[in-house]
Parts: structure tokens; sequence; C-alpha cells
């Protein structure tokens, strides 16, 4: 991290010693037109990721907590997708996604949302199982005390779901989001083997947008001021997070236990 800062102030094409340009590589940065719409797709991205896989993961998580059936099993089979690696799982969907010869006969690489979609889903597909981990162990946290109260008080599953479950997991909601935010802005091989940040430029997002100045354009200074923005961003954002909902100061949630 701290060379590429250093770099970020250079002008260096991979080869000899770097050339200090002051803040020449910051100047590009901001003037450079890309920009803007990469920042919005990165924003979009990470709203997208977490709305998804913090909904599913978190079912997910409620319910492996219980004592169903089956829950071991199937809980570890769910987890099987984030062992891979996110090349190879990139892989397997470009080939589930070919227009050809995929599951699906139609082209959605090809257009814009369809695209975004795909990037979205397959990123959750992969992160969703450690999330909903996440959740797991912290639903196996809550008291059960409180569960009894309720229902003798005459509060059905859902009633219980949103007025004990969801409060006593808002912190473990903000340490999973916190990843998941992280996690989105530094998204690159699934939109590289994906989209190649197409249709166009439709999908090129920041991390995207480095590799084409560092590795096409061999412009390593600039896509080092890109790198250290995308650092400086998602430090911001987490304790931007930790701060707005109180993470920092947080106290057990198993009250009078």
């Amino acid at each position: 991290m701290a060379l590429a800062f250093y770099l970020s102030f250079t002008r260096w094409d991979g080869l000899g010693d770097p050339q200090p340009v002051g803040l020449d590589n910051w100047r590009k940065l901001l003037d450079d037109p890309r920009l803007t719409q990469s920042l919005r797709l990165t924003v979009l991205l990470t709203f997208a990721s977490w709305a998804f896989q913090t909904v599913v993961a978190l079912l997910l998580g409620v319910w492996a907590a219980g004592r169903q059936r089956n829950r071991a099993v199937l809980s570890a089979i769910f987890f099987v997708p984030f062992l891979l690696s996110s090349t190879a799982i990139a892989v397997l969907f470009y080939a589930l996604l070919d227009p050809n010869f995929g599951i699906i006969q139609r082209d959605v690489l090809g257009s814009s949302s369809g695209a975004f979609l795909a990037i979205v889903f397959v990123g959750g597909w992969q992160f969703i199982p450690f999330h909903t981990l996440i959740y797991q162990g912290g639903a196996r946290q809550i008291p059960q005390v409180l569960y009894q109260a309720a229902a003798i008080d005459g509060a059905g599953r859902y009633r219980q779901f949103f007025s004990i479950t969801l409060p006593q997991l808002r912190h473990t909601i903000t340490t999973s989001t916190v990843l998941i935010v992280v996690g989105s802005l530094t998204y690159f091989e699934t939109v590289l083997i994906l989209t190649k940040g197409g249709p166009g430029t439709d999908t090129a997002i920041l991390p995207y947008l480095m590799y084409e100045a560092g590795f096409k354009s061999y412009d390593f200074g600039y896509a080092s001021a890109i790198a250290s923005f995308l650092v400086l961003a998602a430090t911001g954002l987490s304790l931007l997070l930790v701060r707005m909902t109180g993470f920092g100061t947080m106290r057990s949630t198993r009250e009078g236990m």
C-alpha cells in the first residue's frame, strides 16, 4: 500500500525508474471523464451487492442457527461456493451464461442491465455463504429466554424475528455490511472474466479502470492513484459505518444474562 501510494506521485511504465510528477496523476484522476461513470457504477454495485447478500445471508443464517432436520448437512453444502476461487467461479458462470452453449439461450452479458445483475449475482453466490456463517453465529448468541418470553406474550414467529432477532443482530449486521462494502469496492476478477468492463464501459468499475490504466496503458503511476483512491474510499466508508451504527462503542446484547 505504501509503495502504491508512492507510485501515485510518479510516472512509471513498469520499466526503468519512476519519475516524480507531483500531483499530476491525482489531477488526471479528478479530470478523467471515466471516473464519474466508474464511481457511479462502483457505488451502485456496492449497494446492490449489500442488499442482495444481506437479505439472503441473514435469512439463511437465522435458519441455520436452528435445529431443523438436516440443517448441518445443508449448511455445509451452502458453504461450498465460498471455498472456490473468484476466478474459477467467474469462468464457470461465463460458460453457463454463454448465449450459444449456456443454460440461458440469450445474451445476458450483452446487455447493460444483464451484465450488471450477473456480476451482482455471481458475487453474491460466492460470498453469501460466508456472511451466512456470520449471521448463524450471531443468531446462536441470542438468549432463548427472549423468545420464550415473547411466545408467552403471544408473539408469533414473524413478530419475534422483527422485534427480537433483528435488533439483537444489529452489530452482526454492521460487521457483515463493512465486509460487503469493502469487498464490493475491490471486485475485479468477476468483472474481468464475465464482462471485461462491457458492454462498452457499462460495467467498468474503479478496480477495472485501475487494471486498464496499469496493464493496458502501462501507466502504473495513474493506476496507483486509482488504487490509493480506492483504499481511502473503503477506509472512509468503513469508519463512517462504524460511527453511524455505534459499533465502536457496542455493548453486549445479552441484557440480563
